[in-house]
Formats: C-alpha cells, structure tokens, sequence
C-alpha cells in the first residue's frame, strides 16, 4: 500500500534487517542505538509478534509498530516508532488502523496499547482507543 500524498509504502510483516530498525528505535525514542547482539528485532518478532507493520519512503525505513498478541483474543501494540524527519504525516495512525485490521483477521477480540500522556491525542483521538486502568510495576 502506498500513501500517494508523502510516498510512504505500508506492509504487513513487512521485512526489515535489525539494524535499520535499531536506528529508527534510537531516533524514535531518543536512544542509543543497539546493535542485533543486543536486541534482535528479526528474531523477537518472529518468535513473539502476530506481526508488524513498515513504513518506508524510497526505501527508507521510516515507520514500525510491532503487535504481540496471546495466541487468542488480546493483542497489543508495542514499540510504535516514526522517523523524527517523516512524523505528521498520518504515518503511525496509519500503521495502527494496518494492526487493527490485521489483528482483527487474526480472530483478536482486544487490541490494547500503553503511552505516555503526550500521545493520548494520537491514541485516543485519531486511533479510537478508549482509556482504561491499568496497572504497571518496574521489575528491578
């Protein structure tokens, strides 16, 4: 699928080398970049995701959201990443509404996503994600 309004080219499960994604992970979150010793996207997806979504611009990894699931009806999102140069773009909504579809197909009943407070009008507004309780506890 191509967005004719910024070329940007979505695929389901699309294939990626874990050190394009490493760089996009730092720019995405303000990181260092890791290389596939230490985090081994390639093998982590495979092993643990229902599937991800790419978004690439003339190649270029631009775009990835990763969603895991249980094997049954919940699935969640994680680890959803922009390009800082290619954000406001309706790329992430547009990966996300790609997940949703595709955890649908899957036989998922619930998509379920966390974020911080600043991306609540991405999840919440463009998305249709509605606020729940949680909980969560850092494990030192």
């Amino acid at each position: 699928m191509v967005d004719d309004e910024v070329g940007v080219e979505y695929a389901w499960r699309g294939p990626f080398t874990n050190d394009e994604v490493n760089l996009l992970h730092a720019d995405a979150f303000a990181t260092r970049v890791f290389d596939a010793s230490e985090w081994d996207w390639v093998a982590l997806t495979h092993r643990h995701s229902l599937g991800w979504t790419t978004a690439r611009i003339e190649g270029q990894l631009v775009g990835f959201a990763n969603v895991l699931w249980d094997g049954l009806v919940h699935a969640w999102i994680q680890d959803v990443m922009v390009a800082a140069v290619a954000r406001h773009h309706g790329i992430a909504t547009t990966m996300i509404g790609r997940v949703r579809s595709e955890a649908t197909i899957a036989g998922c009943e619930w998509l379920h996503v966390d974020f911080d407070e600043e991306l609540a009008d991405l999840y919440i507004g463009s998305c249709g994600f509605e606020r729940t309780s949680a909980g969560l506890l850092r494990l030192d």
